[in-house]
């Protein structure tokens, strides 16, 4: 089973040494993705602006990879503050809204002070009623 290593040119990647994305068999794995822009480098200070972002980013390595947001079946949102939950909808309700993913929120310290939010996922496009895993 071939591995794919997908890279959105973060710098943190070869820092830390991580890729965005990583395509196993029918599986894709999307590290954590922050709210910076992924055009200007800059970081907004609304977490839906943020989160918007991080969709974004996450959207650009899904499609990199042959997936899309329709394959996420788990997402994972870490947020600096739990009253940024209400407001994290507006980002992620259009684009999970009627996919549905199991998810999870975790309010937990990111890595920079103005990092308020950061957007995990995992997507699968193998037959759906496949029993044999």
């Amino acid at each position: 089973m071939s591995r794919q290593l997908i890279s959105s040119g973060s710098p943190f990647e070869a820092q830390v040494g991580y890729s965005r994305a990583v395509v196993q068999g029918d599986w894709c794995f999307v590290a954590g993705t922050t709210g910076t822009d992924p055009e200007t480098k800059t970081m907004p200070d609304s977490v839906a602006d943020q989160a918007t972002n991080a969709l974004r980013v996450i959207g650009a390595a899904l499609e990199e990879a042959g997936f899309a947001f329709a394959d996420v079946v788990r997402v994972t949102y870490y947020i600096t503050d739990p009253a940024y939950w209400d407001e994290l909808g507006q980002a992620t309700a259009p684009v999970f809204g009627t996919i549905r993913p199991a998810a999870s929120c975790v309010v937990a310290g990111l890595i920079k002070p103005n990092m308020k939010i950061e957007i995990e996922a995992t997507a699968y496009r193998g037959a759906m009623g496949d029993k044999s895993s």
